[in-house]
Order: C-alpha cells, then sequence, then structure tokens
C-alpha cells in the first residue's frame, strides 16, 4: 500500500462538505517502519468541509489493532475507535508544525493526511495494553499461571505485625486532630 492513496485533492471540489473513505492496515504502519502493531484493521472517514479560504478536516477512525498484551505477550485485537479535528489554511509555505493547524502554500491543490492517521492511529492506542481475558480473568496462560506461582504471600505472624500499629503513631495523629479544632 503506498501513501499516495491518502491524498486529498481538494483543487475541482465545490465549496461544502465531502467524504474520503480509507483502508489501514498493517502494511500502512509498515511504510511509517512502526512494528508494534501485529495487523490492523482501521476504516478511516475524512470529512472535509471546503470553504473559500479555509478547509475543516475530521477524521474519524475505527476498527481494530493486533498487539500484544503487556503481562502475559498474547496477542489480541484492541478495538480503536477515535476522532481528529484539523483546520486547513493558505499561506506562504507549507507548515504542519501544529498538530490541530496544517497550513498550505498557496496554489496547492492537495495534501496528503497518512501522517495524520498514522500519528492518531498510534496516539489513540492506550500506552498500558492489557488483555480483556486478563482484566476478567477469562484468559488461561502458562505466564499468568507463573504469575500467580510467583506471587508473594504473607505469613500470617507477617499479617498481625501489618495489622498493628506502632502507639508512637497514636500520639502523633492525636496531635494533627488537636490541631483541626
Amino acid at each position: 500500500m503506498t501513501l499516495k492513496a491518502f491524498k486529498i485533492s481538494f483543487s475541482g471540489l465545490k465549496e461544502g462538505k465531502h467524504q474520503f473513505d480509507f483502508e489501514v492496515d498493517h502494511t500502512f504502519f509498515e511504510n511509517f517502519g512502526f512494528e508494534d502493531f501485529n495487523s490492523a484493521t482501521l476504516n478511516v472517514v475524512a470529512h472535509l468541509d471546503k470553504k473559500s479560504t479555509i478547509m475543516g478536516l475530521l477524521l474519524e477512525v475505527s476498527g481494530t489493532v493486533n498487539v500484544n498484551c503487556d503481562v502475559t505477550n498474547e496477542p489480541f485485537n484492541m478495538p480503536i475507535e477515535s476522532q481528529m479535528e484539523l483546520v486547513v489554511k493558505f499561506g506562504e509555505e507549507f507548515n504542519d508544525d501544529n498538530e490541530e493547524l496544517l497550513i498550505l502554500p498557496h496554489g496547492a491543490y492537495e495534501f496528503n493526511i497518512a501522517q495524520y492517521i498514522y500519528e492518531f492511529v498510534v496516539l489513540a492506542v492506550p500506552f498500558k495494553r492489557v488483555h480483556p481475558g486478563v482484566e476478567d480473568g477469562s484468559l488461561e496462560s502458562e505466564i499468568l499461571d507463573k504469575l500467580e506461582e510467583l506471587k508473594p504471600t504473607v505469613q500470617p505472624e507477617e499479617k498481625e505485625d501489618l495489622d498493628s500499629i506502632d502507639p508512637r503513631w497514636d500520639a502523633l495523629k492525636k496531635l494533627k486532630t488537636d490541631n483541626n479544632l
């Protein structure tokens, strides 16, 4: 999949709202050298609102990316659903320094949204990726069994030590409550 497929040519479009649909898969992310996803099946809808001197672009993404769980390393499909807004203006030279504003040079007739889709999807994935089966306890995994086996346990006498509080703290707590009166 080439990134040229993500160009939006706006020069021949009338003023008003226009919609562009894009399919994003794993090869799209390979073009950016991004290898955190095992696979991806995403639909991106770009809503372009063209006006005489400015354009508004709303990107909506939905689908799944297959990632490895940070706890068990088991692959799973993580649902992605998000949207991003971008304002497109015209100026002296190309400038995409601002994440919410794209400035195209006067005379431009198209722009490529591949970089925006890439950043948008990568940022939509949570930093910590936990398999849903780990959270609800339904995943059977050797790693989870080993983690449960190696889990530290508190001996009964240690538990009593944790439950008893040093009496010196009681005196300090009394000072704290006396000052609040």
